[in-house]
C-alpha cells in the first residue's frame, strides 16, 4: 500500500465537514482498511467517511461554535449548583445526540448510577462527547480527578476547559479506544452508549473494554431506541449482548432502564 495513496485518501476524508478534528490515528487506520478492499478513490473516501460517521459523526451533525462557548464560559460561576452555569450546560448538551437524549432525566441518571458511591474522588469518561457538561449533576468530591477522552480534538479541548473551570483535577486527551485504553485506576468510569459504536470498528471489543477499564465501578449504557426515537428491538438485542459479555465474570451487576438507556452498573 503506497503511502502517497493513503495520504491522498486521508486528505480527502479530512476535508469534509466534521472529519478534520477526528483522531488522526483512527482516520489513518480506517483508511488503510478501506484501501485494502480495492475500491476506487472516491468510493474509498466515501467508505472511510461512512465508518467514521457511524463511530461518532452521527451524534454531532454540525461542529459547535466552541470558541464562542469558551468566551461564555469565562463569565460563568464555578459553583456546580449555580442556575446560570447549569443553564449553559443544558443548552450546550443539546448539540450532541447522546447528551440531548439524557437531559430530561439527567438528575435521576446520576443519582441512580453514581449516587451510591458517596463523593466520587476519581472519574473516567470514555468517548465522552459533551457529557462532561453533566459534571455539575454528578456526586463528585471537590477537586476530584476527572479523566476525559474522545476522538474529536476540538470537542475534547472544550470539555477539558470546562473541567478546569469547574476546579477538577485530571486530564483530557484524544484517544482511540480500539488501540489503547487509559490505564490509570479510577473509582468510577462511564462508558455511555459507546460499545455499539466501537463494535463498528472491531467486533467483540466490548469484552476487552469491560475487562480492561481499571475502575472499581463501571457504568455501561446502551441506547434503547434509535437516534430517530424508534424501537427496533434494541432493548432485547443489547440486553442479550451485554449478558454474553458478563457471562462467567465475578462481578456484581445491576441493570435498570433510565430514560432511553439500558443501564448496567458493574462493580468489579
Amino acid at each position: 500500500m503506497e503511502t502517497s495513496e493513503v495520504n491522498q485518501v486521508i486528505a480527502a476524508v479530512r476535508s469534509g465537514k466534521g472529519y478534520g478534528s477526528m483522531d488522526p490515528g483512527l482516520v489513518e487506520r480506517i483508511t488503510r482498511q478501506e484501501i485494502a478492499k480495492g475500491r476506487g478513490f472516491k468510493a474509498t473516501v466515501k467508505a472511510v467517511r461512512s465508518v467514521l460517521h457511524q463511530v461518532g459523526g452521527a451524534y454531532l451533525p454540525a461542529t459547535p461554535p466552541y470558541a464562542g462557548w469558551l468566551e461564555e464560559l469565562k463569565g460563568l460561576p464555578h459553583d456546580p449548583a449555580d442556575p446560570a452555569l447549569r443553564a449553559f450546560c443544558r443548552e450546550k448538551m443539546q448539540y450532541h445526540a447522546s447528551t440531548r437524549e439524557r437531559l430530561p432525566v439527567i438528575e435521576t441518571f446520576y443519582q441512580q448510577t453514581l449516587g451510591g458511591l458517596g463523593e466520587v474522588e476519581s472519574l473516567l469518561d470514555l468517548a465522552c462527547g459533551l457529557n462532561p457538561l453533566a459534571l455539575p449533576w454528578m456526586p463528585l468530591k471537590p477537586g476530584a480527578q476527572v479523566i476525559l477522552c474522545d476522538i474529536f480534538s476540538d470537542m475534547l479541548a472544550f470539555v477539558d476547559a470546562f473541567r478546569i473551570h469547574m476546579g477538577f483535577g485530571g486530564v483530557g486527551f484524544v484517544c482511540d479506544l480500539v488501540e489503547r485504553l487509559p490505564d490509570k485506576p479510577v473509582q468510577a468510569a462511564l462508558l455511555l452508549k459507546t460499545i455499539p459504536c466501537l463494535e463498528q470498528l472491531q467486533k467483540g471489543i466490548g469484552s476487552r473494554l469491560l475487562e480492561g477499564i481499571n475502575a472499581e465501578t463501571l457504568v455501561v449504557t446502551y441506547p434503547a431506541t434509535s437516534l430517530g426515537g424508534r424501537n427496533k428491538g434494541m432493548r432485547k438485542t443489547y440486553a442479550d449482548q451485554f449478558a454474553e459479555l458478563i457471562e462467567g465474570k465475578p462481578w456484581h451487576v445491576r441493570g435498570l432502564e433510565i430514560g432511553s438507556e439500558l443501564v448496567y452498573i458493574v462493580r468489579k
